[in-house]
């Protein structure tokens, strides 16, 4: 599963690896991004314009679900395609979150001992997402999760489904809707590229802060 990561990177870098519009207003870092607040996102309008980044609400919630539904904050790739709250925005309404690593928990440490998981380049990663129109109006999204590979099994045995350079077109096309076609035109990083180290138990609760401090090896 994804449920903490680390966004620092700044977004008119970020908006040049995906070819999006930079945004008017930069972001700061942050390095506990927590669900239930709003992070960046990337998502393509149609296929005459150019890719936006902009905010979504971390928490998926389709408007025809109304306040009462679920606010799910991931979607399995196994089943995001047929399940009935998720099918309609794999087919329309993809996007990317870029984040520069992710937080997982060793299964039952005590106190739970976080690992910060990132690229060993340090370079930044896109998760794949989908997004709905809240009842709101606003933007809510889920990370897209696949089991876990690599050293990132070490750590748990979901990971989010990080997407390879020359996909990021491909899962944002707003064109492209069949499921065997997104399947055959979609791939993952591979999994030796990535790494993780133990880090502060502060990682567990989003108000000790955003600090630089949090992804050092503890």
């Amino acid at each position: 599963m994804c449920g903490r990561f680390a966004l620092f990177t700044p977004l008119d870098q970020l908006a040049k690896m995906v070819g999006a519009t930079v945004p008017e207003q930069e972001v700061r870092p942050r390095y506990n991004v927590a669900p239930g607040t709003w992070i960046a996102a990337v998502h393509q309008t149609s296929e005459t314009e150019a890719p936006i980044i902009g905010e979504m609400w971390w928490g998926y919630r389709p408007r025809w679900a109304q306040s009462t539904g679920n606010q799910p904050i991931n979607a399995r790739v196994e089943t995001v395609a047929t399940n009935a709250y998720f099918k309609s925005a794999f087919s329309k309404h993809r996007c990317l979150i870029p984040v520069d690593g992710w937080y997982e928990w060793i299964k039952d440490s005590k106190p739970k001992q976080p690992h910060y998981i990132c690229r060993k380049d340090r370079g930044p990663l896109f998760f794949a997402g989908i997004f709905a129109e809240r009842d709101d109006g606003s933007l809510g999204c889920a990370i897209v999760t696949e089991p876990g590979r690599g050293s990132a099994a070490e750590v748990h045995d979901r990971m989010p489904l990080i997407l390879d350079g020359d996909s990021l077109e491909h899962w944002l096309a707003p064109d492209i809707t069949d499921r065997e076609t997104i399947k055959q035109m979609v791939r993952h990083i591979d999994a030796s590229l990535i790494e993780h180290w133990p880090v502060s138990t502060k990682v567990n609760k989003p108000s000790e802060g955003q600090s630089e401090e949090l992804i050092n090896p503890a």
